[in-house]
């Protein structure tokens, strides 16, 4: 089905080519078409009049004029490369919408071109643990994927952007003390905030010393 936001002249070739069993009959080629639409692109097909196509070529010419403006404003490359994960965006999500991306590019992307631009496309987090697998199936990144972004959830993998946006707090010299940079790390999503731990003060008192003289004894002289 062809919904108005893909490649148009893919959609006609496909469709063309499952319609091999009609032959040279145009006009039910024509009439079936409609069924292979969908959404806004369904309903400019509603609104056209069919008198005014007199044959499949006409029609074809028209529904691409319509929809050429997917095909010159394709994704490139350095857009997917610079397409990164949304904060609503699971993982996987994330991945999907990337791949569907991807297969816009023309010309054509590899499975191999893919994985490589995926990969660098992500936050170091992902990337250094991604780039180890490049080379395999798309799938088996959104699975290390998704086992990345459970360790970051539970603390296990180290969130840099967080201690990116800490460190640059500090060195400003917006925080001061340490609850406030609990709040920090918390708030940037890092379950361990850093922590400070003064030492405290210790005050000895010296004991008073007390000397007792001794005591004196004086005789009496007798008297004669």
């Amino acid at each position: 089905m062809f919904d108005g936001t893909s490649d148009p002249r893919i959609h006609m070739r496909t469709y063309y080519d499952k319609l091999v069993g009609v032959g040279k009959d145009e006009k039910i080629r024509m009439k079936l078409f409609m069924r292979s639409l969908t959404g806004d692109d369904l309903s400019w097909y509603i609104i056209q009049d069919p008198k005014k196509w007199s044959n499949w070529v006409g029609m074809a010419s028209d529904f691409m004029d319509q929809f050429r403006f997917n095909t010159e404003n394709a994704p490139n490359v350095f857009y997917i490369q610079n397409l990164k994960q949304k904060p609503i965006e699971t993982f996987h999500e994330y991945a999907t919408h990337w791949r569907s991306e991807a297969a816009k590019v023309r010309p054509s992307l590899d499975e191999e071109q893919m994985n490589k631009f995926f990969v660098r496309a992500q936050n170091p987090q992902y990337y250094e643990r991604l780039m180890v697998i490049e080379n395999h199936k798309f799938s088996d990144i959104i699975k290390l994927g998704e086992r990345i972004e459970e360790g970051i959830k539970s603390g296990m993998v180290t969130n840099f952007e967080a201690l990116q946006a800490t460190n640059k707090v500090l060195q400003s010299g917006g925080i001061s003390k340490k609850r406030d940079v609990g709040e920090v790390m918390v708030a940037q999503g890092t379950k361990s905030p850093l922590t400070y731990q003064t030492p405290p003060l210790t005050y000895q008192t010296p004991s008073p010393t007390y000397q007792t003289p001794p005591p004196t004894y004086q005789t009496p002289q007798p008297t004669y």
